[in-house]
């Protein structure tokens, strides 16, 4: 039974894509517990401010060489190598995994011998004995991306033999380890129990992968050859992508150096919203960029214009569908899910009212931030990586001077600070600084999406615009009425039951979203979307698929 589960292999991409999607929810659900523990446990205060922050530095080592290097190159040089000779591809990986963790270590040794001039860089505003603790949490967590190191190389061996049950449930582990180490480490470590968590999540993640791994043919053997082609080649192509994923990752240690200097807990409040705006990002944005990126590399490359086209238009379509009305009931709801996820234990009322008003200030670009990862691909796909670089450094510098200006201008009494108080309902709240950060975060990202879109259709100037706009109107059109209609639900069901207990909240939050979404889903109904139809179709489709209905 074990070894079924460990050489378990999808059969079709539907399939594939299925288990990824489920996946993803279900980290992104599993994440939201994890935010909703560390508030109760530690509040909006100093301890997650250092916890925050001490994360940056691995994380960023984690975004710019793993995620936004090893794993883009790793699968396609392999499958390169594997047509070849098998012999040739396992010697490919094992050099590659040598010297790519030779490479890590001995920059994770660098960064936590200098980790306490860093940390001044990262965290400026915080005290001597805060920098202390946050340097001591930097060095155990540079372990964390040592082993996604390996757990990435693991990945794209399980993606290439189709073993996607293994690779869709080691995200949920790294999750299940850091909320093991806030009930269970935290109460012996204290802080660094945190830290102890993150290490136990990241090595679930890669141990998973081992035996299936090894069932596949993969056997280790020690092979160190830095002038390997292979290795030169992985290594040439990930220059490009490690740029584009160090402007990002640049982009957050500035806001959590400006959040440094705000009120004590600004940190932790933009983390806590940043988290809850992502999970649609992540669910709609990065997966369909995932889904569509194969089918359009291979009909550019195949020179099929209008097949390439057609892939695009539907995907944006897709995407506007999802992304438009899920901005609009973040907004609408920003109060109540950061009551359900983060009200309880030490977390106060005054850090979910910034926090509920600085999610709904990234609802303002959660549409721009969810397409970014598709336009990116779509150049990709016509083999063009400098533009997407370019436009994200371009963002990211525009990103950090907004966090300073805007920062500064909600930091004292004026005009802007006054309008932003008014329609966020703060008043009382004295410090509003910290909205200033996902205020930049989302007027960058707007930046961003809109020079992709320009630059896209000067290379394309035949994409079908006017089929998109005939999709919006309508999807914007039910959007409305749906937020109407989910907003009446809450003021009245507010009025009927007390809406101060859990239980009761989540009864008029369910509710209310259920009577948006009937209404929006009929509205469109009688619109006649095709976007309504293609979703509907696809999820019956993958639903039978994976249930064996069809071959």
């Amino acid at each position: 039974m074990l070894k079924r589960f460990f050489n378990f292999q999808t059969k079709s991409i539907t399939s594939a894509a299925f288990l990824v999607g489920i996946s993803t929810i279900a980290s992104g659900v599993l994440g939201l517990i994890r935010d909703r523990l560390l508030a109760g446990k530690f509040g909006a205060g100093q301890a997650l401010d250092v916890y925050f922050a001490a994360f940056r530095i691995p994380d960023f080592v984690y975004g710019i060489l793993i995620t936004g290097g090893i794993a883009a190159v790793f699968l396609p040089v392999f499958s390169e190598h594997f047509k070849k000779s098998e012999k040739e591809a396992w010697e490919f990986t094992n050099n590659l995994l040598n010297c790519f963790l030779f490479l890590l270590f001995a920059l994770c040794a660098i960064l936590a011998i200098f980790a306490p001039w860093i940390i001044n860089l990262v965290a400026p505003g915080f005290s001597f004995e805060n920098k202390e603790v946050t340097v001591s949490l930097v060095r155990i967590m540079f372990l964390s991306p040592i082993l996604f190191g390996l757990s990435n190389i693991f990945s794209g061996i399980l993606q290439y033999f189709n073993r996607f049950l293994i690779y869709s449930i080691a995200p949920i582990l790294y999750n299940l380890g850091i909320i093991i180490g806030i009930i269970f480490f935290v109460p012996i470590f204290g802080l660094y129990g945190l830290a102890y968590g993150v290490i136990l999540g990241a090595a679930l993640y890669w141990i998973l992968q081992i035996p299936a791994a090894r069932s596949s043919g993969y056997k280790y053997s020690f092979v160190f050859n830095l002038k390997y082609p292979g290795l030169i080649k992985s290594f040439k192509l990930m220059i490009p992508r490690t740029i584009g994923a160090a402007a990002y990752q640049i982009n957050l240690i500035a806001v959590t150096a400006i959040a440094s200097t705000l009120t004590v807990g600004s940190i932790a409040i933009f983390n806590f919203s940043n988290n809850i705006q992502y999970f649609p990002i992540g669910l709609f944005g990065t997966s369909f960029a995932i889904a569509a990126f194969p089918a359009l590399s291979q009909s550019w490359a195949s020179r099929s214009k209008e097949k390439f086209l057609g892939i695009f238009s539907s995907t944006f379509r897709q995407i506007i569908f999802l992304i438009i009305p899920t901005s609009l009931l973040f907004f609408i709801f920003r109060a109540q899910m950061v009551r359900l996820i983060l009200g309880t234990g030490e977390f106060g009322w005054l850090e979910t009212r910034l926090t509920a008003a600085s999610l709904g200030i990234f609802c303002i670009g959660i549409f721009a931030s969810a397409f970014i990862p598709f336009l990116a691909r779509v150049f990709y796909s016509l083999q063009d990586t400098k533009t997407p670089v370019f436009i994200s450094l371009f963002s990211m510098a525009l990103n950090i001077g907004l966090c300073y200006l805007l920062t500064l201008l909600l930091s004292f009494p004026n005009a802007f600070h006054k309008i932003i108080v008014s329609v966020l309902k703060l008043q009382e709240i004295n410090n509003i600084a910290v909205l200033g950060l996902p205020m930049a975060l989302s007027f960058s990202a707007i930046f961003q999406f809109s020079l992709l879109l320009f630059y896209l259709k000067k290379k394309l100037t035949d994409i079908k615009i006017r089929e998109i706009f005939f999709s919006l109107k309508k999807i914007i059109i039910a959007s409305l009425l749906m937020s109407l209609t989910s907003f009446l639900s809450l003021r009245l069901i507010a009025g009927i039951i007390e809406t101060n207990t859990f239980f009761n909240l989540l009864f008029q939050t369910g509710i209310s979203l259920m009577a948006g979404g009937l209404v929006f889903w009929q509205t469109l109904r009688t619109l006649k979307s095709s976007e309504l139809e293609i979703i509907k179709s696809s999820i019956i489709s993958r639903f039978n698929r994976f249930n064996g209905k069809h071959s």
